[in-house]
């Protein structure tokens, strides 16, 4: 195979060769998967064989395994001074047993959004993204305005989407503010609050029978791990309403911040208690360190200190929906 010679090995088995247009690559962890550049998918699977296959022992002397910013393996030869992202253990792999591993073997912080994905069909799926903006791959993409900060352009949203009588398989409650200045919205909340918390509430809501009849159903929200260093409670321990929309006198853009996203965990975990018996899933989910975003370019110190943390996260570049329709 031509793949192999590059890494400077020979193929002799002529069972395992590979069609025209498909490529073999390894994950992180030795798992041997395909990838079909025709058809744009990747499986498990030999395309021939049927099987599936670890690669064996340890990496040749001198060679080295890393992992670039997209989580993608790459291999350096430190001898030859070079890189490439082909596994130099191809040749040498086995055959495994026809289990899948489970998730908590084959998915961890620099698992990609292609590796999950590979072997789901999206085909049919309609997917509403807020705030998407890039990284969706081979769908067919609709443009549709909604303003969170004005509760009135979420009803129109809601309306417009319902009038292309459509089903909703996932609904992705993405988009979010961060490092803005006090202000209020038109609604007379700030701003903050509302976009990333109460502008979704209020979405999810007037969308939810879409999603009961559409069930198997999800709502994904975009919460982040900055939850945990807030709350909204008082003194004595009771919920204190002042604090989720807070006077000037009051706020700090960083806790309105921690606060939204607090909001975020506890509506996706109620609302999963509320929906999962009609067939609809609820997850809070964090994304890491968004770089290249640009929700964290209000103020330098922000970026810094992304900056910073980056080697320590993992990034939300190649996290991205595949597949379906998207709105």
């Amino acid at each position: 195979m031509v793949a192999l010679r590059y890494a400077g090995l020979d193929d002799t088995d002529s069972e395992d060769e590979l069609p025209p247009g498909w490529e073999e690559r390894t994950t992180k962890d030795g798992w041997v998967y395909y990838a079909n550049h025709t058809e744009e998918k990747t499986q498990w699977e030999h395309p021939k064989t049927g099987k599936r296959k670890r690669v064996a022992g340890d990496l040749p002397y001198g060679w080295e395994q890393e992992t670039d910013e997209n989580g993608q393996v790459f291999f350096v030869d430190h001898i030859n001074k070079r890189t490439t992202y082909l596994d130099p253990r191809l040749a040498f792999t086995v055959d495994d047993n026809p289990t899948k591993p489970t998730t908590r073997q084959r998915y961890d912080g620099s698992t990609t959004a292609m590796e999950i994905l590979q072997g789901r069909d999206f085909t049919g799926k309609v997917v509403v993204v807020t705030g998407a903006n890039s990284g969706i791959h081979k769908a067919k993409v609709e443009a549709m305005t909604l303003d969170l900060a004005l509760l009135r352009s979420v009803q129109h949203f809601a309306e417009a989407f319902k009038a292309k009588n459509v089903p909703l398989h996932v609904l992705v409650c993405n988009a979010a503010a961060f490092a803005l200045s006090w202000s209020l919205t038109k609604d007379g909340l700030e701003t903050i609050f509302q976009v990333n918390h109460l502008g979704h509430f209020y979405l999810v809501q007037l969308l939810q029978d879409v999603l009961c009849r559409s069930a198997p159903a999800r709502v994904i929200v975009v919460s982040s791990e900055s939850h945990r260093f807030t709350d909204i409670n008082d003194s004595l321990g009771t919920l204190d309403f002042s604090r989720l929309s807070p006077s000037k006198s009051d706020y700090w853009a960083m806790l309105a911040y921690n606060r939204s996203k607090l909001c975020n965990i506890l509506f996706s975990n109620e609302l999963h208690r509320r929906l999962s018996p009609r067939g609809v899933t609820s997850n809070a989910v964090h994304p890491g360190n968004m770089m290249y975003s640009n929700i964290h370019r209000g103020w330098w110190v922000y970026t810094l200190l992304f900056t910073l943390a980056r080697p320590f996260t993992k990034s939300m570049v190649s996290d991205c929906l595949v597949g379906g329709s998207h709105f």
